[in-house]
């Protein structure tokens, strides 16, 4: 008598991107704002404890790459999305209450109530495409926002500049160049490449990054701490050993 292979049900949630999907094309799995998830098992636990996950520092991608059913490359997601499926994994295997150390105190965070940046639809007409006046020179120019495909060929790039230079540090003219799609309506990329490296001033420099910083989709991962001096500050929530991990001691 043939054995009948036991099936399994697992729960999923379906979990909303802080881009809302506005950052794909409109053909990609992502562009509806949703991602489908599963619940953390053993096995997601095995990943977590392999070491040479751990030595590699791919734990968080092999682990983010298992849970989604989606079908889609971790690659193309945007940081701020990959935070969004980082904190639900964590939510979703472990429970929202996240208790670490900031100081010499203690702080325990419900991750279920992180709330995602606010989120202006309409500066999305052209998907990931956005018009920005340098302030200084006045010179206009378009940019992206980069996704993690775009953020590993940076450092892939700065790596390889070091090597040739271990003097030299070119990350954010590396990082402007991969944003940086048109200069005054000019898309080629040598030209654009020139006028990063010869005629981008410092104050239009900083204030493009600042702009794609205010405008890049992610959820507010930030807690009320109290410092020496009895204030209260909004500081960085920190994701260590113990996000993964809540038995770590």
């Amino acid at each position: 008598m043939e054995q009948q292979e036991t099936k399994f049900k697992f729960p999923t949630e379906t979990i909303e991107l802080p881009s809302k999907g506005l950052l794909y094309p409109t053909d990609h799995p992502l562009a509806n704002g949703t991602v489908e998830m599963k619940y953390m098992t053993a096995r997601e636990e095995d990943i977590l404890t392999n070491p040479n996950y751990i030595e590699k520092g791919i734990i968080v991608e092999k682990l983010l790459q298992s849970l989604l059913i989606t079908k889609v490359d971790l690659n193309e997601f945007f940081t701020g999305d990959k935070n969004a499926i980082m904190l639900a994994a964590r939510i979703l295997g472990y429970g929202k209450d996240y208790t670490f150390k900031y100081g010499d105190k203690p702080y325990t965070v419900d991750l279920s109530k992180l709330d995602p940046k606010p989120l202006d639809p309409n500066i999305f007409s052209e998907r990931n495409k956005f018009k920005f006046t340098l302030p200084v020179s006045e010179n206009e120019v378009v940019f992206k926002l980069l996704n993690e495909k775009d953020e590993a060929k940076i450092d892939e790039e700065v790596i390889g500049l070091k090597k040739l230079n271990r003097d030299s540090n070119s990350s954010i003219t590396t990082r402007l160049k991969h944003m940086i799609v048109s200069v005054n309506g000019d898309e080629d990329k040598t030209n654009i490449k020139n006028f990063v490296d010869n005629f981008m001033l410092a104050a239009d420099s900083r204030a493009l990054r600042n702009y794609a910083i205010q405008i890049t989709p992610d959820i507010t991962m930030k807690f009320t701490a109290v410092n020496n001096n009895g204030v209260e500050e909004d500081v960085d929530i920190p994701i260590g050993i113990t996000f993964f991990y809540p038995d770590f001691e």
